[in-house]
């Protein structure tokens, strides 16, 4: 009944995924399990799903916009964004809806054309700010109550790239993409 429940949320929404022009998206908790390790020298290092990776590259040659905006800094999101060339790349930030308001004037993106990922308290503060607030199935109990939808992976493991095909299944994109696969256009 539950799975039932939470597929009847993502057809709702099939619509709001299809316009979608702008995805930003937390990094701890979502693009990695929130984990950090620490060398002996005190350097931060992080994990990423080389999946949610192309799924984000996929999302890239839809023609949505994408952007990361994080309260943490420490040079491992900044290199993942580099390698993604993904060049909205907000660190650092510790009040997130002034930094989305001002990349969405930026852009000229509308906050009803925006989707935000997030898993945990502090982004719950943008929801004003987007027309769809999206989590990852192990984000904290709060922005999972208040997502308009949750996916069913974890942050880190594969949550961004289930997400990246139900947007590309909205645009009627995936078939073809599953049929014939990916090649890398970008290089």
């Amino acid at each position: 009944m539950r799975r039932m429940l939470r597929e009847w949320h993502w057809q709702r929404l099939k619509t709001p995924l299809a316009q979608l022009q702008l995805l930003v998206l937390d990094v701890d908790g979502v693009l990695t399990d929130g984990g950090l390790w620490l060398d002996p020298e005190g350097q931060l290092q992080k994990r990423f799903d080389v999946r949610d990776g192309l799924g984000l590259k996929l999302l890239q040659q839809a023609g949505i916009e994408l952007a990361l905006l994080s309260g943490g800094h420490g040079g491992a999101t900044e290199a993942r964004a580099r390698q993604l060339n993904i060049n909205h790349c907000l660190v650092g930030i510790q009040d997130k809806p002034p930094a989305l308001k001002a990349l969405q004037q930026r852009l000229g993106i509308a906050p009803n054309n925006t989707g935000f990922v997030g898993d945990d308290l502090n982004d719950l503060a943008v929801r004003r700010n987007v027309r769809l607030l999206l989590a990852p199935s192990d984000a904290c109990g709060p922005i999972r109550r208040q997502a308009d939808a949750v996916m069913h992976h974890k942050g880190g493991h594969g949550a961004v790239r289930e997400l990246a095909e139900r947007v590309l299944k909205a645009r009627g994109i995936w078939t073809t993409l599953a049929d014939q696969g990916w090649r890398d256009r970008n290089n």
